[in-house]
């Protein structure tokens, strides 16, 4: 795997906070180096890692993370123009961070006269 910078906003409203996501990542295997800005609330993750496990990794701290605006998480994609981008691709982020509905529960088995006496 190539190296990869991860840049994240994360929410962190002090120096405690910015310590748990500090261990969190400290823990991360792949991680060779990373930067937390308190006053910009964001955290640069650079090393041999994927997004979306820094992702999952950084949001196990507690804070609400999300992706930075602006700046790519993956080398390979190409930035786009700003004239190019339409304005609902700027309203998918929150369709994506929408729950999805949860599934109906199973319905529990039905227990006969018989079968309770067994």
């Amino acid at each position: 795997m190539a190296a990869e910078t991860v840049v994240l906003k994360v929410a962190m409203s002090c120096e405690g906070c910015a310590g748990a996501v500090r261990r969190v990542l400290s823990k991360m295997e792949g991680v060779e180096t990373f930067d937390i800005d308190l006053k910009e609330q964001k955290v640069t993750v650079k090393g041999n890692v994927k997004p979306e496990d820094v992702f999952q990794t950084v949001s196990k701290s507690g804070k609400k993370t999300s992706y930075w605006e602006g700046e790519a998480t993956a080398p390979a994609a190409p930035a786009p123009a700003a004239e190019a981008v339409p304005s609902a691709v700027e309203e998918a982020p929150a369709a994506e961070a929408a729950p999805a509905p949860a599934p109906a529960p199973a319905p529990a088995p039905e227990i006969t006269p018989a079968e309770a006496d067994a």
